[in-house]
């Protein structure tokens, strides 16, 4: 039976108008009193609405942000995360000056980004946090995650080039659908390491583990799992290796598939 299910948040717990469908707490709540743990797994970092979510879907359990980098316990802020080298960072940020790109510098509990757009303003408020510029100089605080912030049509160069030291994450948001967001991450880690980290916590088999997703740093994930589950507006990719395919995201996709996860053994 599935003991533990794993969500994406931006195009599968939140969709196209940035809210959430309210029947996937009413399911979230039937899936908690049959036994199963709930656990998000987002490329946002954990704080701002990511946090809220976390507690609305699992008060006080472990969760997953920045793609895989920290692993949270939210009653206790105990923490697994891994940290880029400051020698990746220093060149990250001449690229970004090279470049003329947006980059953001992410710890486990503070970003910093220094340019003031329209496109850094409003990923602030999908964030669910104060915008304001912050020199990444000054960024003090161990790396976790960095993110590239772009147009989509900037998506074919970025992906071409080298990242020596770290991994590629790109992703999408349908609140944001003219941006990419492309995450560099530590050498090794992406979301399938943070479900191997929280299944371990609660001693769970990833044979008993369905995840549900939509874009391309699903993927990992969705192919370690017993249960991979796509919601209907998935990236085609995401949607060719999936187990199941629930509905659209707005239409009340994430709790469908909550629901099949209490339903499973009489399914399978």
């Amino acid at each position: 039976m599935i003991r533990l299910l794993c969500a994406d948040v931006d195009g599968t717990l939140v969709g196209a108008h940035g809210a959430v469908h309210p029947e996937t707490w009413v399911a979230a709540q039937r899936a908690r009193a049959a036994g199963i743990r709930l656990a998000l797994c987002s490329g946002r970092p954990g704080f701002g609405l990511a946090r809220e979510y976390a507690e609305r879907i699992e008060p006080g359990g472990w969760h997953i942000f920045q793609n895989g980098t920290s692993v949270v316990h939210l009653a206790t802020n105990r923490a697994h995360s891994a940290c880029i080298a400051p020698d990746v960072i220093a060149r990250l940020k001449r690229r970004a000056l090279e470049t003329g790109r947006v980059l953001e510098l992410y710890s486990d509990l503070e970003y910093a980004v220094a340019e003031d757009s329209p496109r850094t303003r409003a990923h602030a408020e999908l964030l669910g946090v104060p915008f304001t510029t912050r020199a990444l100089d000054d960024f003090g605080a161990p790396v976790v995650r960095a993110q590239w912030l772009v147009g989509r049509e900037s998506a074919a160069e970025i992906l071409a080039e080298p990242h020596p030291g770290i991994d590629v994450s790109p992703s999408t948001s349908p609140v944001m659908p003219e941006t990419l967001f492309v995450g560099l991450l530590p050498e090794g880690v992406d979301k399938a390491t943070g479900v191997r980290a929280v299944a371990a916590e609660y001693g769970i088999a990833l044979d008993d583990v369905m995840f549900v997703g939509d874009s391309w740093n699903d993927l990992p994930a969705l192919r370690v799992v017993g249960y991979p589950v796509a919601v209907a507006n998935a990236e085609p990719e995401v949607l060719a290796i999936a187990r199941h395919v629930v509905g659209d995201v707005d239409a009340g996709g994430l709790a469908q598939a909550m629901t099949l996860a209490l339903h499973l053994p009489a399914i399978e």
